[in-house]
């Protein structure tokens, strides 16, 4: 079958791309066409056997989200019809969503959207402007996907008549032969080298977008009241990141390098990763971190508290700075508890390693 994905996907970096590039991935690999419509990048190419299709725009924060609705819509209809398209995809709600459902009405396609989290979070929950489209898009969808329990439990609570019928769990999935334990440190010499980490001090990993919502300024402010030396390393870029800088200029080891690509490489270098979020749908990075063998720290919110589990690591309320700093404390000081968590780890990360295929046209 031919199935058109639409959203964020790489080169732009993000929890969305990764879960259509592994879905992407698992239906090339049991025969069936996939081409993704994604944002305007200079980069864009075909991988893996997918095709990649770049819209025209400008890819600015605030500006693209409309852009890319118009160029998009555009391309997906012509798609549609050039290559037959049985299935369109829409990963997030708005815009992707929206134009995924618009042209599969217009053309009788099936249509599947998936709600990645913050299309309810913060755009839904926060932004009553939104309502009325998100609404939409829930009522033209055929299938609505949800990428954790949490997550389905928040858009039921949307008034919407057929609703209940039509969604699903659909989680996301870590490649574990990917993603997997190792001792080439190169990201760690990088840390050395260039940015003077300490090197008798275990590192405590961040990777996310620098967004308020991750709740990287409680992070730091964490950091601060720990009783325990570590590196804090921060890998990510955002909004926020002037302001995280300015927060960090007078506390010791705290490591700010960017975005980075090739998130398996890095990880390694890490003893425990962290997502504090104030809400999160799932948090991939955490299953990553676990296939690599590495203790994790989260939030007691959303899907985190889907994956983390006593074996593998500790859960914190993200709305308490002291309550983060003491799971880092109690992480670092105990090393049996550090080397329990990392030898469950992987088994851990095999309960997600799987990507189930969600269209009924191909089950």
């Amino acid at each position: 079958m031919k199935i058109a994905m639409v959203g964020q996907f790489p080169p732009h970096i993000g929890g969305v791309g990764v879960h259509i590039h592994t879905l992407a991935k698992e239906l090339i690999k049991e025969g069936h066409e996939v081409y993704v419509i994604t944002y305007p990048h200079k980069d864009i190419k075909d991988i893996d056997g997918i095709h990649v299709i770049g819209t025209k725009g400008i890819n600015i924060p605030g500006l693209r989200g409309l852009g890319f609705y118009l160029n998009g819509k555009k391309t997906l209809k012509k798609l549609v019809k050039e290559e037959n398209i049985d299935i369109i995809h829409g990963h997030y709600l708005a815009p992707a969503g929206l134009l995924a459902t618009e042209v599969g009405k217009n053309t009788n396609t099936k249509t599947y959207v998936t709600s990645h989290g913050s299309d309810i979070f913060e755009l839904y929950n926060n932004k009553s402007i939104t309502h009325p489209i998100i609404k939409r898009v829930l009522k033209k969808a055929d299938v609505v996907l949800a990428v954790s329990e949490a997550l389905k439990e928040n858009i039921l609570k949307i008034p919407l008549k057929g609703l209940k019928d039509k969604i699903r769990i659909h989680h996301n999935a870590v490649n574990i032969n990917t993603f997997k334990p190792s001792e080439d440190y190169c990201f760690k010499k990088e840390l050395e080298r260039d940015y003077g980490l300490n090197n008798d001090y275990p590192i405590l990993l961040f990777i996310g977008n620098l967004i308020d919502r991750k709740n990287v300024d409680g992070l730091i402010k964490a950091k601060k009241m720990s009783k325990t030396n570590y590196n804090l390393v921060i890998v990510g870029k955002g909004p926020e990141l002037k302001k995280l800088e300015e927060m960090a200029k007078d506390i010791d080891n705290i490591y700010f390098t960017g975005a980075r690509s090739h998130i398996e490489k890095i990880i390694p270098s890490s003893d425990i990763v962290i997502l504090p979020s104030h809400s999160e749908s799932f948090g991939i990075v955490l299953i990553e971190a676990l296939a690599c063998g590495k203790g994790v720290i989260g939030s007691d919110t959303g899907g985190i508290s889907e994956i983390i589990t006593p074996d593998v690591g500790l859960l914190i309320n993200s709305e308490d700075n002291q309550s983060i700093a003491n799971a880092i404390d109690k992480v670092f000081q105990d090393k049996d508890l550090k080397n329990k968590f990392s030898k469950n780890a992987r088994e851990r990360a095999k309960v997600f390693s799987k990507m189930e295929i969600p269209y009924d046209e191909i089950k």
